[in-house]
């Protein structure tokens, strides 16, 4: 079982290893980080701001709980999923049949995702790193569905796998061995190296040296059976690429990179920032279409780029706080605003006082805020409520703001006035909350599900993407102070980085000054074959 983007979007495709041909699963369109049940009869995944399941032997995904941005599962045998549904929640257990979750980690500002049960189906492998970190400095953990405090195995840039020493056998010898020992298997942090190592699971720790599997992996999977799969880290190089509003390809700015993150275009259309990672440090470069430079220089990865509307700054996340920069590369960042929340900024006003940005609230995921760039520069709860509201953008005017929202139980788009607190309203206050979220009424601009909007230059439309990973287009009326959205139109299939609909990964995409789209999609992941190891057992180098 794997995910594979088409012209339709990204779907799960199911392949016996005994033929040459995949099928599509039906009703798994935007489907992320998919994973089997112990009987291989039902996969679970993400999608559509939900943890889901579908039972192969016919039937639509049933969804099981809430999962805003999941982020990886796993199943045991009693029928238990522990799985993360945020980067912010801690990981979470359910029912496989649904019902009310629980937590199994505390909630921090440390991340937890892509778990793994052990074959006890008691202890479970996970990822762990600063929530507002992109790359290193995280490490592979250890958790038990009891809540013991995790144990923490190795440093590592991505989640590991567990590889049974014996494999799965009804003999009571073997069995008992099974549970005590076997091998992690995971990339070594820095490198594209896939490296193992024994796991004692009675100390718990690891032991012996680790023993080089592959070179230049980016993926890894173990099955209970001993079998173990990886699939190379070339697979992901991106083109920025010039599209106009029929999907007629217009033209590439720079050169193909495996690390490309949301671009944006310079009001003025002859830049481009865009995070890059190089030699493990995620920065923002500007590309002119004949040269690329890097702007930033900190050794924190710097995230969510977004201009501002002269061209000579650019706003950014690093660490909890939001920074802005001056294009020409002159002087340092400087601090904008910083609090104990994750925050990342969306838009800046095209008349220079606003900057909208989200922010993760433990008590109420992820709200709405806005920024005065004038005067003492204390933020104000725009829109605040017990959904997750995400990737709000200023209409040309500023009278209107765009967002994506759970609030119908899967992310749709949706318009409302932009109206800051009076000037007898504390910005930060309840009252303040309130008034901005009733003056002026809501619209709902998609129909069936939507995410990562943006404003047509004039204002007169708006674009998103569909859960297929489509680029949708809404026209837009305005009359007095009422919003009218007409119908959804489907333009053309984005292939799009992420499917277009990996809410960790951000927008992919740009709406430049002139109409055109800048997309950053992935170029022939096909290439990049998955590796099938079998009865790989040596002994750990002493």
């Amino acid at each position: 079982m794997y995910l594979a983007s088409g012209d339709d979007g990204s779907r799960l495709w199911l392949r016996s290893l005994a033929t040459t041909t995949s099928t599509p699963l039906a009703g798994t369109l935007g489907a992320r980080l998919p994973f089997w049940s112990p009987d291989g009869r039902s996969i679970g995944f993400f999608s559509s701001g939900q943890l889901m399941r579908l039972d192969l032997d016919g039937g639509t995904p049933q969804a099981l709980a809430p999962a805003t941005n999941g982020s990886g599962g796993t199943w045991n045998d009693d029928g238990v999923i522990v799985y993360a549904p945020s980067l912010t929640t801690g990981l979470m257990r359910v029912s496989a049949t649904g019902g009310a979750a629980v937590a199994v980690t505390t909630s921090s500002a440390i991340s937890k995702v892509g778990p793994q049960f052990l074959p006890d189906g008691r202890r479970f492998l996970f990822f762990e790193r600063a929530a507002s970190s992109t790359g290193g400095a995280g490490s592979i953990s250890l958790g038990s569905l009891d809540g013991a405090a995790p144990t923490q195995l190795t440093p590592s840039d991505a989640a590991g796998v567990y590889l049974p020493s014996v494999p799965g056998s009804a003999d009571p010898t073997l069995l008992a061995e099974r549970a005590t020992s076997g091998w992690l298997v995971w990339v070594r942090a820095g490198s594209q190296t896939l490296v193992a190592q024994r796991l004692d699971l009675a100390k718990p720790a690891l032991t012996g040296e680790p023993v080089t599997v592959a070179d230049g992996v980016g993926h890894v999977s173990a099955a209970a059976t001993g079998l173990l799969a990886y699939r190379s880290g070339g697979s992901v190089q991106r083109q920025l690429t010039w599209v106009d509003r029929s999907g007629t390809t217009q033209g590439t700015v720079g050169d193909p990179d495996a690390t490309y993150l949301g671009p944006r275009v310079s009001p003025d259309r002859r830049r481009v920032v865009v995070m890059r990672t190089l030699q493990n440090n995620q920065d923002l470069w500007l590309l002119d279409g004949t040269w690329t430079s890097r702007l930033t220089f900190d050794a924190n990865a710097e995230l969510r780029p977004v201009w501002s509307p002269d061209g000579t700054q650019v706003m950014f996340r690093m660490g909890e706080g939001l920074y802005q920069k001056r294009t020409s590369g002159a002087g340092e960042p400087e601090l904008i605003h910083s609090s104990d929340q994750t925050k990342s900024a969306t838009s800046w006003s095209a008349n220079g006082r606003f900057v909208l940005y989200h922010s993760q609230d433990p008590q109420s995921d992820s709200d709405i805020w806005a920024v005065p760039m004038l005067g003492d520069r204390t933020p104000w709860v725009f829109l605040k409520s017990a959904f997750r509201e995400l990737h709000a953008g200023f209409s040309p005017d500023g009278r209107w703001v765009t967002y994506q929202s759970n609030e119908s139980g899967r992310f749709e788009v949706y318009v409302r006035p932009f109206v800051p607190p009076s000037s007898d309203v504390a910005a930060n206050s309840p009252a303040a909350a309130a008034s901005t979220s009733v003056a002026g009424g809501q619209w709902q601009v998609s129909t069936t599900g939507g995410v990562f909007p943006a404003w047509q230059p004039d204002g007169k439309a708006l674009y998103y993407l569909n859960p297929a990973g489509s680029m949708m287009a809404v026209p837009i009326t305005v009359s007095g102070a009422t919003l009218e959205p007409g119908a959804p139109v489907a333009l053309f299939p984005a292939r799009i980085f992420g499917g277009g609909v990996d809410a960790q990964q951000g927008r992919q995409y740009d709406v430049a000054s002139d109409g055109r789209f800048l997309i950053n999609r992935v170029l022939d992941s096909a290439a990049a074959p998955i590796t099938l190891v079998q009865n790989w057992q040596p002994e750990a180098k002493k």
